[in-house]
């Protein structure tokens, strides 16, 4: 499929790979071939059961040499209506659980993650997986994101700087955050994978400045609906990469990106603006210490806003089952509040958004 079916990853290579992993201190999740054993059928999609003796054999020599994986994926791009094919939910749910039982006896105490399916986000398809791998057959459920359409469009600065386009977005992740809180299940959401533009993105949008108000949005946002983990597409490699593919130098979102990990903690905020659409706001416990960390996303480049911050109207739980109304205000940024503040400003070179 897609001119990798003869692909082999030699051992001696996943050795070098590991390797590599030790020294960088990366967090490693392995995607899974979810084809293999399956048959074609009428409709377009791959029918059967998933053959895991290759993957298990796989597993356990990872685990006989003690290669540190934080989890184990199943698949790429197979729910729904796929990418190319697909598999039904009904028989991947069986497969993730199959998959669990070969890591859970390949692994002697802690495990790796079990994850699925790293593919597109269905209501009906993902809402049939998570019932059939409850309460704890599958760790994390991942999707992947690519809202923007397509890399060669010509349109894709007017997409990322439109609030109502960004908005798009809120009912996937609400609808997976509903679908997790429904089934009682101790499956978390991750996004798996996202690089905005499909097909390697776009040169000077997807690896330029403008790029930053579409991805912190995202971080903000799916961080909102309960989702734990966000993986970018790319560290480096097609023009979505967080460094330059020739000098490795950082683009402009792997700023952003280290900002986000080292100011947002883990605990989102509830956060409303009111006035113009086109001022974005998160707000999170800082990460590291007392008091909370805001991110204002202008997409607006001709406007200049003043912003008041306040509590008003926001409840302090003192008790699980109590919670007591209170109001404070802080002065509007630029004031002095008689509080330490850091801001950080992220602005494009020379103006340019594109740069």
């Amino acid at each position: 499929m897609f001119g990798f079916t003869q692909g082999c990853l030699p051992m001696h290579r996943w050795d070098e790979l590991n390797a590599f992993f030790q020294k960088s201190g990366a967090q490693i999740v392995f995607g899974l071939n979810a084809l293999n054993g399956r048959v074609p059928m009428p409709d377009g999609s791959m029918g059967g059961p998933w053959d895991y003796t290759n993957a298990a054999s796989f597993i356990h020599y990872t685990v006989s040499k003690g290669y540190d994986i934080y989890g184990w994926e199943l698949g790429n791009e197979l729910s729904g209506s796929g990418v190319g094919t697909r598999v039904g939910a009904d028989q991947y749910a069986a497969d993730v659980i199959n998959l669990n039982q070969v890591v859970d006896k390949a692994y002697q105490g802690s495990k790796p993650l079990v994850i699925a399916p790293g593919g597109f986000f269905d209501a009906g398809w993902f809402t049939e997986l998570v019932a059939k791998t409850k309460p704890n057959q599958m760790d994390v459920i991942t999707h992947h994101i690519y809202n923007l359409g397509p890399g060669v469009d010509t349109h894709l600065v007017e997409k990322i700087l439109n609030p109502s386009y960004l908005d798009n977005m809120v009912s996937t992740f609400s609808n997976l955050q509903g679908i997790l809180k429904s089934a009682g299940t101790s499956t978390t959401a991750w996004v798996g994978e996202a690089g905005g533009a499909y097909n390697s993105g776009h040169h000077l949008v997807t690896d330029a400045f403008v790029f930053s108000f579409w991805y912190l949005d995202q971080l903000g946002m799916s961080a909102k609906y309960d989702t734990k983990s966000y993986c970018r597409q790319t560290l480096v490699g097609g023009n979505y990469g967080l460094l330059n593919t020739t000098t490795f130098e950082p683009n402009p979102d792997y700023y952003s990106a280290l900002l986000w990990h080292r100011l947002m903690g883990t605990k989102v905020l509830s956060t409303t603006f009111n006035g113009t659409n086109k001022i974005r706001a998160y707000t999170h416990c800082a990460k590291d210490s007392q008091g909370i960390t805001l991110l204002l996303i202008n997409l607006s480049g001709n406007n200049t806003n003043h912003i008041y911050v306040t509590s008003e109207g926001a409840q302090e739980v003192t008790h699980p089952h109590v919670a007591k109304e209170h109001t404070r205000s802080i002065p509007k940024l630029g004031e002095t509040a008689g509080l330490a503040r850091q801001e950080y400003h992220l602005t494009a070179k020379d103006g340019n958004l594109q740069s």
